[in-house]
Parts: C-alpha cells; structure tokens; sequence
C-alpha cells in the first residue's frame, strides 16, 4: 500500500493521544470562556485535537476522501435506522424499570451523547481499528485488541472499587469489539457504530439507569438483547441479501492482502456487472 499504514496509524494516534490529555481541558475551557456553551468548546476541541488522525488518513491513501476511508460517506439513514431497532429493547425496559432524569442538561447530551459517540467511533473505529483493519494485513482480533483495551482504560475514571471498575473495563471493551464488528459488517459504514454507541448512552442518560457503564442485572439483560439484535439482524440482513460476512475464520487473526483490496476488487466486479446489464 501507499506509504506504511500501521507506522502512520501509531504515529499519528500517538500524537492525538498525548496532546489530547495534556490540552484538552485547557482549551474547551477556553474556548468556553468565550463560547459560553461547555457542550459545544467540547465538540470543537475534540475536532481540533483529532488533526493528527485526519492527517494520518490523508497520507495512508490519497486515493480516496477522508470521508470514505473512515466510513462517514455512507448511508447515515440506514446507520440510524438499524441502531434505533436494536437499541429500542433498552429503551422500552429502561421507561419500565427506571425513573425519568429530569436532571439531564443539554450539555450532558452534547458530551455524554453525540460527542462521545461521535468522536470515541470516528477515533477509535474508524482510525485506530478501521484504518488498521483495512490496510494492513492484520486480521481482526490483531486490529482491534489494542483499540479496545485502551477504549476500555479510558473508562476506569468512572469508579474507584475494584469489582465495578473489572466490570467497567470487561464492559466497555466488549462494546468496542462489538461497535467494531458491526462497523465491519455494514460495510463500513461508521454510522451504524455512532448510532448504536449514541442511542446506548442517550437511553442510559435518559432514564436514571447507572452512573457507570456497568449498570445492574436488570439493565444488563435489556443490554444482552440489544447485542443479540445487533448480531442477529446483520447476519439474517446479509443472508437475505446474499452479502458474505467479512470477518470469518479467514479474516480474524492475518490477512493474505489488505481488506481493502479485495473491497476493491468487489466494487470492480460490481460496476462491471452493471456495465453488461446495461
């Protein structure tokens, strides 16, 4: 491939990361100072902060738009259409078992909901794992073990007891592996993984659920159904549609050639059936 994938993904991670934690408060603080909105200097600052990983894309493969290699230019219908469904579980048994937070702020929502889904997907799926995924020879598994741990690690801020904080980590690593997955899945298409991540944290916002992401027995077993519509529906989806899944035993730990040669050699196939029927 054009220049080395891995090498600039880790670079360009690396700086995001770092600057990331030593600036970022500073300049949402900043910016809110003269914004006067704390929701929106936090979505601004994160956009700042992700010019390293947008660069890193750029340079990875100048063929296609940024849009494209990070999943953002396809259907954002059908992205939010599928998560609605296999988030609905979640929220019709939360409205059941859980109060009503009339103390949710809009700048929770902006933080909590859009930009932590928004931007945790696009950093963390659509470059750390997606980019890797796509153009190295690293399967699966390879792809998104380290992405996810770090995912989860990020999350330990949210208790100090040692069980909570194990089920924090198990938590929120596994929903990284699943957003990945299904990211992979819809043919990348980042905002199947968004929407889902984004309807997950609204509904637990919404309804006084937890104040972690671990939650109890009761908002787990509403949880587990939304993973098994996830699984569920995209692979009777993609049967009915007579689309093989691309992660299978192949694709899990290395790749012969980079995913996205062979993506591209199914869109040629494509455009020249097509070409025939015309």
């Amino acid at each position: 491939m054009k220049a080395k994938p891995l090498l600039i993904i880790f670079i360009g991670f690396t700086i995001y990361f770092i600057v990331d934690d030593l600036y970022f408060k500073f300049l949402r603080d900043l910016l809110n100072e003269n914004i006067h909105n704390f929701g929106i200097s936090h979505i601004i600052s994160y956009l700042i902060f992700g010019l390293p990983l947008f660069i890193g894309a750029l340079i990875i493969d100048t063929t296609q738009s940024l849009f494209e290699k990070l999943g953002l230019n396809a259907s954002i219908v059908k992205g939010v259409i599928f998560s609605l469904i296999c988030t609905a579980p979640m929220f019709i048994g939360f409205a059941f078992l859980f109060s009503f937070n009339h103390d949710l702020s809009l700048n929770e929502f902006l933080v909590s909901g859009i930009a932590a889904a928004f931007f945790e997907e696009l950093y963390f799926r659509g470059f750390l794992f997606g980019l890797a995924f796509k153009y190295s020879r690293l399967g699966f598994f390879w792809s998104v073990i380290s992405g996810a741990i770090l995912f989860a690690a990020i999350h330990s801020y949210q208790s100090q007891e040692i069980e909570t904080l194990i089920g924090i980590f198990l938590t929120t690593f596994l929903g990284a592996v699943i957003f990945a997955w299904v990211y992979v899945e819809w043919n990348f298409n980042l905002w199947t993984a968004i929407g889902i991540h984004f309807f997950m944290n609204v509904s637990w916002m919404l309804f006084s659920v937890s104040d972690n992401a671990l939650g109890d027995v009761y908002a787990n077993i509403f949880r587990i159904i939304t993973i098994i519509l996830i699984f569920g529906l995209t692979i009777i989806y993609k049967k009915r549609k007579n689309i093989p899944l691309i992660i299978t035993k192949k694709t899990i730990w290395m790749l012969k050639e980079p995913v996205i040669k062979g993506l591209e050699a199914i869109q040629v196939k494509t455009a020249n059936k097509t070409t025939r029927h015309e």
